[in-house]
């Protein structure tokens, strides 16, 4: 008997070892399709994965046959076009985010103060272009969701935008790209706006997070976030035009410290 249970006991063993392994191999694999440079980043889907990210959200359909409602301080036939900044800034700096990236959450929480400082500085002004890609590629429908809620808050005030959008990245609020997709729940995009003083308790924007009033906008906001065919990675971060980083054969990593950010912009701006 003893030696039953033994054998039995070494078998139950294997097998916990066995799928302990299976897990963490999977989680290795997702992790090895967002490192760059040895910093975790999105990675655009390929041969018609954005197609595909784009159709595996079940309000998509719905979504993109629905109105489309431009949040204010947005422009372009579309409202696609997210300039912040004082319009006479003669620079401009593009950043191509994911809400879902985590590398984009690493670049936001390192120098997104810093970037909002140069936009009140009027050093450049900030032009955004945000994708929805890793809903395909993690799965679920969080990117879609916040960047409708991003609509709901620029149409508040383009300050109101960036608060939220430094909030949604932040170590408190940014979900693991292994974890739950938190961005997906409504009720949790909320909650981080009420971290926001222009959004907390703000019943429009409430109101129009809940109803989707910016979904169909969001999906336009993707199509032209992918239509940018030189754009590898996320984040891709830009000034005049220039691609900021170290290039990489998957894309360009992004600035890791405000250091290595500012010495880039200083020098791009000197040429």
């Amino acid at each position: 008997m003893s030696n039953r249970n033994n054998q039995a006991n070494k078998q139950a063993a294997r097998e916990r070892l066995r799928a302990e392994r299976e897990r963490q191999a999977k989680k290795d694999r997702l992790r090895r399709q967002l490192i760059v440079g040895g910093a975790i980043v999105g990675v655009l889907a390929i041969a018609g994965g954005i197609g595909v990210a784009v159709a595996n959200m079940g309000g998509d359909a719905k979504a993109a046959s629905g109105p489309l409602v431009k949040p204010a301080n947005t422009s372009g036939p579309k409202g696609t076009t997210i300039v912040v900044g004082k319009p006479d800034a003669k620079n401009t700096l593009d950043l191509f985010e994911d809400p879902r990236c985590p590398g984009c959450a690493a670049f936001e929480q390192t120098a997104g103060a810093t970037i909002e400082k140069d936009i009140k500085d009027g050093k450049y002004k900030a032009s955004y272009h945000l994708g929805t890609f890793l809903d395909g590629n993690l799965q679920g429908t969080g990117s879609k969701n916040a960047l409708s809620a991003l609509g709901a808050s620029l149409n508040v005030s383009p300050d109101a935008f960036l608060k939220y959008k430094y909030a949604l990245y932040s170590k408190e609020f940014h979900p693991d790209e292994t974890g739950p997709d938190k961005f997906a729940d409504d009720s949790y995009l909320i909650k981080v706006a009420d971290t926001i003083p222009a959004l907390k308790g703000n019943a429009a924007f409430q109101k129009a997070v809940k109803d989707g009033t910016y979904d169909r906008w969001g999906l336009e906001v993707s199509k032209a976030f992918d239509s940018v065919k030189d754009v590898k990675s996320t984040p891709t971060i830009k000034l005049n035009g220039k691609v900021l980083g170290t290039q990489t054969p998957q894309g360009t990593s992004a600035p890791s410290s405000v250091a290595a950010f500012n010495s880039l912009v200083d020098k791009a701006l000197k040429k």
